[in-house]
């Protein structure tokens, strides 16, 4: 499963400016809708589009694999899929 890490990256840009910085400012500034942001955050495996990905990328200048984390899931959560 795939597991976006926005949240930590907010906190680290937070961090680093010295300020907070909400999902309301980054929806703003990348045009993305903050329910998008909220899923990403808050839903493990959501299902997101490059261009989204491409835009978060641009405003925390980051490589996706700095966004994206891959997490195993467990055997019996997996479709039956034949070779």
């Amino acid at each position: 499963m795939i597991r976006f890490r926005l949240t930590e990256l907010i906190a680290d840009k937070a961090f680093k400016e010295r300020r907070v910085v909400s999902l309301s400012e980054v929806a703003q500034a990348t045009g993305i809708h903050r329910a998008t942001l909220s899923k990403m955050s808050n839903q493990p495996g959501a299902n997101i589009g490059s261009d989204i990905i491409d835009k978060l990328c641009a405003y925390f200048r980051c490589q996706p694999g700095d966004l994206l984390t891959y997490i195993e899931s467990d055997a019996g959560d997996m479709d039956d899929r034949s070779p």
